[in-house]
């Protein structure tokens, strides 16, 4: 059972994340572990899992990026797994490039320079937001190599995102 089944959707990369979030409140109560409390330990399992498998799948189809990765997995590559993570050949040049940017943000976390780093990060944000893009229209085409290609992007282009907002905590603290 897929995600996008335990909601009783077909795949998309497109969705109402609001009704979604209704569907999920209207199931939880239908479900919730609570209501099944004196039922038997089979009844109450049932309902514990059916609940779990709401919960998970709401946090992937919530989430944009996550939907993405999803729904290349469905199609057979999971970029989760160590395995087809490694199986993806990044160009050369983009790999140079995020190299530049890491040794970049290094001196601006070296200089305390959050400034800096959070404009490489508005950046970098919108290159990542552009190949999410392209990797969608490539899922619409079912085009899985560039699909692939892209969210190995978006993959590294968050990575680099995740480090400045860390940067950004610890000088808060």
């Amino acid at each position: 059972m897929t995600h996008f089944d335990v909601f009783g959707l077909t795949p998309a990369l497109e969705l109402d994340v609001k009704a979604l979030e209704q569907q999920l409140r209207a199931l939880s109560l239908e479900f919730h572990p609570d209501r099944f409390a004196q039922a038997d330990a089979r009844t109450r399992l049932a309902a514990l899992e059916k609940t779990t498998a709401l919960n998970d799948a709401f946090k992937v189809l919530r989430d944009p990026v996550k939907r993405a990765f999803y729904v290349l997995k469905l199609k057979g590559v999971d970029l989760d797994s160590e395995a087809s993570a490694a199986q993806v050949k990044m160009p050369l040049s983009f790999l140079e490039e995020v190299m530049e940017r890491r040794e970049r943000l290094e001196g601006l976390k070296h200089a305390r320079d959050v400034e800096q780093a959070r404009a490489m990060a508005d950046e970098i944000e919108r290159e990542k937001s552009a190949a999410l893009e392209r990797a969608k229209v490539a899922l619409e085409r079912d085009d899985v190599p560039e699909a692939t290609h892209q969210l190995g992007r978006v993959r590294y282009l968050s990575r680099f995102i995740e480090e400045v907002e860390a940067l950004e905590e610890e000088a808060l603290s």
